[in-house]
């Protein structure tokens, strides 16, 4: 039984190189521990970005077919998608070594710090590495386990999701979408909205009043009906629209590709876009001040902030056309990255690979809904064929379904089935002073694909 981060040495990941396991591989093997893993995408003949940082950072990486598995390994790690059949996983368990889920460990490791845990729909990554630079750029030496990659890390020549410090504070990312939130029992909880997602509203909302009872302090977003039920102390709470919440942020303006705005009169300026994006910054702002981090001292860091990968990621201009590159892929956060963008160009045509079809057939209508409601009359939105990632999906519902919704109500919609034929689609349909923005998740490719749409780029 695994209840400490003591209570063992060599520990082994099954899928390593996923962007949640690669985090607390990371973290464990900058406490000392001697980490290995595996993965399906590793391949001995071929280059693996991913496993060329796991191994520089010394963790050892196998392909996934048991090797790396042995008499000295003393604990498996396993995410949601690891099934028991996986030869691994079997041989883990001949070998009575024991299995625990990544959730599951993430909340041993929380329990080993002062944690703060970042949740909600919408925003998690980005506010947690926000907290993070804050705290670090007041000299508190934090920690932090993510599921996206800081810019200002992978510069560094790493992966970007994790590192260790020497002060007493965790930032990590706290997932609702497989309920493993109500596993952590942070110093500080936030709460940053509920909108449909994975789960139905109903779920949510039990999953974080457990999420809230588990915290010793607790932080939400009082601009957030749904969150603003939850909280605990207005004083500690944040808002942009005018409640009694103690940090507010007013003022915002965007000019292009840079956000201005005020958290309780203090200045802060950011080269970020959209209204969301600040309403990350202040939640980051509120939550670095439980610390002890004063509003000025955040507002010089944010300053600095350079960002998360494939957050917003502006990949250049061509004669007047922005490429952006975005991890958006829930209704809302499809709505919110458009809208952020509008202020850059007269028109922004916005592309989109929904992932999953069982998660596309649960969201179309919020899909359609979101998406009609922030398009202007000049911008597009373009689809692809949905993202399979394999299983037993039924496949009974297409992204041109969702296309032709919207276009029953006469919004510019267009289906593109095979992604690489796009950019000469579109073509025609840029001007030379657009945005092209690119959106979706959970496929690994798709940073590759943004970048050859910016190289292929012609206008």
């Amino acid at each position: 039984m695994i209840s400490s981060i003591n209570d063992f040495k060599n520990p082994f990941f099954i899928g390593i190189a996923g962007s949640g396991m690669s985090a607390i591989a990371q973290y464990l093997k900058g406490i000392g521990k001697n980490v290995s893993g595996s993965d399906r995408f590793f391949n001995a003949d071929e280059y693996n970005e991913t496993k060329a940082k796991l191994e520089a950072e010394g963790i050892a990486c196998f392909p996934q077919d048991g090797s790396g598995i042995t008499n000295n390994t003393d604990l498996v790690v396993v995410s949601t998608a690891i099934e028991d059949t996986v030869a691994e996983v079997q041989k883990a368990k001949q070998l009575n070594i024991p299995i625990v889920k990544r959730s599951e460990l993430l909340a041993i490791i929380a329990a080993s710090k002062k944690t703060i845990a970042i949740g909600g729909t919408s925003g998690k990554s980005t506010t947690t590495a926000m907290l993070f630079d804050i705290l670090e750029y007041a000299g508190l030496q934090p920690s932090i386990i993510s599921g996206a990659g800081l810019v200002s890390i992978i510069k560094q020549g790493k992966i970007g999701n994790a590192k260790v410090g020497a002060g007493e504070w965790l930032v990590i990312e706290a997932d609702e979408s497989d309920g493993s939130i109500v596993q952590y029992k942070p110093e500080i909880g936030l709460l940053l909205n509920i909108d449909k997602d994975h789960k139905e509203i109903d779920v949510l909302l039990d999953i974080f009043k457990t999420y809230k009872e588990n915290s010793k302090k607790f932080v939400v977003n009082q601009s957030h009906p749904l969150a603003k039920e939850f909280s605990q102390a207005a004083k500690q709470d944040f808002s942009w629209n005018g409640s009694d919440a103690g940090y507010k942020a007013t003022d915002f303006s965007q000019d292009g590709l840079v956000i201005s705005f005020k958290i309780n009169g203090v200045p802060f300026k950011m080269n970020l876009v959209g209204k969301h994006n600040m309403e990350n910054a202040l939640a980051a702002a509120a939550l670095a001040a439980q610390t002890g981090v004063p509003l000025a001292t955040s507002a010089e860091s944010l300053n600095r902030y350079e960002g998360i990968y494939r957050r917003n990621q502006v990949l250049g201009n061509k004669n007047g056309v922005w490429v952006i590159d975005d991890f958006a892929h829930n209704p809302v956060k499809c709505a919110a990255a458009i809208q952020a963008c509008q202020p850059i160009a007269p028109k922004v045509i916005a592309w989109f690979q929904p992932h999953g079809y069982g998660p596309t057939r649960f969201l179309r209508n919020d899909f359609v809904h979101e998406i009609a409601s922030v398009l202007r009359p000049e911008d597009e939105i373009w689809m692809s064929e949905i993202f399979y990632a394999g299983g037993t999906a039924v496949k009974d519902i297409s992204a041109n379904d969702l296309i032709n919704d919207l276009k029953a109500l006469n919004k510019p919609a267009f289906f593109i089935e095979d992604r690489n034929d796009f950019l000469a689609a579109v073509g025609p349909h840029l001007t030379n002073n657009c945005v092209l923005l690119l959106m979706g998740a959970r496929d690994p490719s798709l940073e590759q694909f943004a970048k050859e749409v910016w190289n292929k780029l012609t206008v």
